[in-house]
């Protein structure tokens, strides 16, 4: 494994297997991964929530079982925000998602197992081309291990937004009719999944973020100042870890970047 990117807070966070069982609900409200009984995997945890992706990556591989979740997460979070190159993103992707493939295989009542590895597949088809992607038949592995996700866990808010997430970026790529005759993707379906993923994870800054950029997509210029509204409300979080640092300097940026194209 290459020596990853330092997260740029790291100590910012600090904890420990004491503390962070006291805050586990909160931070997992949107993936509703259990409280791990390995304390090995505990350990792994607490190093991701502290910033440290490379080791809680390590940890969670060399554990196994329930520790490729936290590895999955760990690689996916350092991805998102920290590879600055576009080939080693995309190929850390495509690792979460045979990872998570294989231990759905083995452990198929896992929601997590099945939701990182649609996850994991939705951010490589970005990568790829979303067109590209569903020429390959992505798009139906996406949907269909989310679908599983939320059959599985359906207070799992994370697999509600990336479900949304399905139907705004093919309507967004092949439109509205095409896209809901050929891949099933309706504007309102999507909508609706994104706004269930916000109740049941109110303080996402994430999911804040995810839903302003599908505003967008799906509704066009109409709903764009809503969107810099809910880009502002996620910049104005308070992060409770590291990952959520991550989640609303992204939102401190997308923000900033509104705001220079309309001028203000």
């Amino acid at each position: 494994m290459a020596k990853w990117t330092v997260f740029p807070a790291l100590g910012d966070y600090p904890f420990s297997a004491t503390s962070l069982k006291k805050c586990w609900a909160r931070l997992h409200a949107g993936d509703v991964e259990p409280w791990p009984r390995d304390p090995d995997v505990r350990q792994a945890w607490v190093e991701f929530h502290c910033g440290d992706f490379q080791s809680a990556a390590r940890l969670g591989l060399k554990a196994g079982g329930d520790g490729i979740t936290v590895a999955n997460k760990a690689t996916s979070a350092y991805a998102n925000h920290l590879e600055a190159g576009d080939e080693a993103r995309i190929a850390l992707f495509w690792q979460i998602a045979e990872r998570a493939q294989e231990q759905a295989a083995l452990d198929p009542d896992n929601a997590n197992a099945w939701y990182w590895q649609a996850y994991a597949l939705g951010r490589y088809s970005q990568g790829i081309s979303v067109a590209k992607a569903l020429a390959q038949g992505l798009g139906s592995r996406v949907r269909g291990a989310l679908e599983m996700t939320i059959q599985i866990e359906p207070r799992h808010a994370d697999a509600h937004l990336a479900l949304g997430a399905f139907h705004a970026e093919v309507i967004d790529k092949v439109g509205s009719l095409i896209g809901n005759m050929t891949y099933g993707a309706r504007k309102e379906t999507g909508l609706k999944l994104y706004q269930d993923a916000l109740e049941l994870n109110p303080q996402s800054a994430y999911a804040m973020v995810e839903y302003a950029n599908a505003l967008v997509m799906m509704e066009g210029e109409v709903r764009a100042q809503e969107s810099v509204t809910w880009l502002a409300r996620a910049a104005a979080c308070e992060p409770a870890d590291a990952c959520e640092w991550l989640d609303v300097e992204a939102a401190k940026a997308e923000l900033a970047r509104r705001l220079r194209a309309a001028g203000g």
